[in-house]
C-alpha cells in the first residue's frame, strides 16, 4: 500500500467511526451543528477569501480561462449565499428515521422500514470550492460523515473551508470527522478513494462527463452517478409556435453551463418552416452557434454542419445541435441513442403525441411543455441536492436528503419463534 493510500484510508476509517455516532442524533444537534457552520463561514471569512485568492493566482498563471476563474472564485457576497444555503438546509425536515411504511403481520410481528443514513459518503468534485461546503451540509443533515476530494485547483479554498467547518463543529455534539477533505490533490489521491471499498460507502463523482465516467470505470466503492446532461427538446408537429421558441431558448441559454441545459433540439418537420426561421434568429441574437444537419443548415447560412459527435456531445457551452424528423418516433429513437438519460423535453398541443413521448422516453425527467432547466431539486420543491443522479438504482432524479439516505427494517415481536 503507497503512502497516499494508507493516508486516504486513514481518514476513511476516522470517517467509517464518526458516522456511526452520527447517525442517531437528533435533528436538533445537527441543526444546531449546522447553524454553527454558517456563522463561522461568514466570520473567518477573510481567511477563506485570502485562501481562494492563492488557488486564483496559480489558475491565472497556468493560463485557466476566465470561467473558469470565475467558477472559482470566492467573493464575501458569495460567502455569505453559501452560508445562507447551509442555513437553508438547516431548515429542512430531516429524513433519519421517518417510517417508510410499517404494519403488524397475522403474526403480531409489527414491521416498520425506516430511513437510516447511508454512512460515509464521498464526494470527487471539480472547480467549484461551493460544493465543499453544499456536500458537507448535505450529508451531515442526512446523517451521514462526509469525505470530500476536490480538485487540485480550489486545494486552498478547500482547505480553508474544511479548517473553518470542522472547528465550528467542536462542541456541537457532532463529530469533527464527520466532515473531512481527503488528503493529496493527485490523481492517485482520487483512485485510493474510489478503492477504498468497505470504509466508504458509496461515491457521488460531480463534474464533467469525463470525470464521472473515471469514477464509474474506476471504482470498486458503489457509485451514483450524477450529472452528465445531453438533454434533448422536441418540437412536434402539434407545437404551439410561441411555447415552442420560448422552450427552446431557455432550456439552452438560461445558464449553459449546466447539466439540465438542452444540447440538441430536433423539430418535427411539418412544423419547420415555421418553427425554425423564428428559432434560430432568436439563438443567433444570444449568440448561440448552431450545429445542424443539411435540412435545418437550409434555413440560416451561418449554420455549422452538423457531424455525428454533435449529437453525442454535452457542450456546456452557448452551442446546440438541431436536427429535423419526420415523426415522433424517429426523435424518440435518436433520443434513445444519444441521450444520457438525464432530461428531455416535448412541446405539443396534442395529448396523444405527449403520452407517447412520455412512455418511450426513458430518462431520469420528461418534460412535457416547459423547460429542461426546471430539473433540479429547488425547483422540485426538494430543497438543496447533492446533485441529479442519472442511474436506475438507489436513487434517480434530483437528490435531496431522502435520497442520501437508505432503509432498514426494525420488527418487534413479543417472544416469536418461527
Amino acid at each position: 500500500m503507497s503512502d497516499i493510500e494508507r493516508d486516504v484510508h486513514a481518514v476513511a476509517r476516522r470517517a467509517k467511526d464518526a458516522a456511526v455516532d452520527l447517525a442517531p442524533l437528533s435533528r436538533a444537534v445537527k441543526d444546531a451543528a449546522l447553524l454553527a457552520m454558517a456563522e463561522a463561514l461568514v466570520k473567518q471569512v477573510d481567511e477563506i477569501v485570502a485562501a481562494n485568492a492563492e488557488d486564483i493566482t496559480r489558475a491565472r498563471e497556468s493560463g485557466a480561462a476566465e470561467a473558469m476563474i470565475d467558477r472559482l472564485a470566492l467573493t464575501p457576497r458569495r460567502i455569505e449565499a453559501i452560508a445562507d444555503a447551509v442555513r437553508a438546509i438547516a431548515e429542512l425536515p430531516d429524513p433519519v428515521g421517518e417510517v417508510v411504511r410499517g404494519r403488524t403481520l397475522p403474526n403480531g410481528l409489527e414491521l416498520r422500514q425506516i430511513r437510516v443514513p447511508l454512512g460515509v459518503i464521498g464526494i470527487i468534485y471539480e472547480g467549484r470550492p461551493n460544493v465543499t461546503v453544499d456536500a458537507a451540509a448535505l450529508c451531515l443533515k442526512s446523517g451521514n460523515a462526509a469525505l470530500l476530494r476536490g480538485s487540485s485547483s480550489a486545494y486552498a479554498s478547500n482547505t480553508a473551508i474544511v479548517r473553518v467547518l470542522r472547528e465550528a463543529l467542536e462542541g456541537t455534539g457532532v463529530p469533527v470527522d464527520a466532515v473531512q477533505l481527503v488528503p493529496g490533490t493527485g490523481r492517485d489521491s482520487a483512485q485510493a478513494l474510489m478503492r477504498a471499498r468497505g470504509l466508504v460507502d458509496v461515491l457521488i463523482p460531480r463534474g464533467g462527463g469525463s470525470l464521472i465516467q473515471t469514477v464509474v470505470r474506476e471504482s470498486t466503492v458503489p457509485v451514483i452517478e450524477t450529472g452528465e446532461g445531453n438533454c434533448h427538446v422536441y418540437v412536434d408537429e402539434a407545437a404551439d409556435l410561441g411555447k415552442a421558441v420560448a422552450i427552446a431558448v431557455n432550456s439552452k441559454t438560461h445558464r449553459c453551463s449546466t447539466c439540465n441545459t438542452a444540447e440538441t433540439l430536433l423539430v418535427h418537420s411539418a412544423i419547420a418552416d415555421r418553427f425554425l426561421p423564428a428559432v434560430l434568429a432568436e439563438l443567433k441574437d444570444l449568440g448561440v452557434t448552431v450545429h445542424g444537419d443539411e435540412r435545418t443548415r437550409s434555413y440560416d447560412a451561418d449554420v455549422v454542419p452538423a457531424t455525428e459527435d454533435d449529437w453525442a456531445t454535452e457542450y456546456l457551452s452557448l452551442d446546440l445541435a438541431v436536427k429535423v424528423v419526420d415523426s415522433l418516433d424517429e426523435a424518440v429513437d435518436h433520443i434513445r441513442r444519444y441521450s444520457t438519460a438525464h432530461t428531455e423535453a416535448i412541446v405539443t398541443d396534442s395529448q396523444s403525441a405527449a403520452r407517447r413521448f412520455v412512455e418511450r422516453v426513458d430518462s431520469t425527467a420528461v418534460m412535457v411543455n416547459a423547460s429542461t432547466r426546471f430539473t433540479d431539486g429547488g425547483e422540485f420543491g426538494f430543497g438543496a441536492e447533492i446533485g441529479i443522479s442519472t442511474q436506475k438504482l438507489h436513487a434517480r432524479g434530483p437528490m435531496g436528503l431522502p435520497e442520501m439516505t437508505s432503509t432498514k427494517y426494525v420488527i418487534t415481536g413479543d417472544g416469536h419463534v418461527r
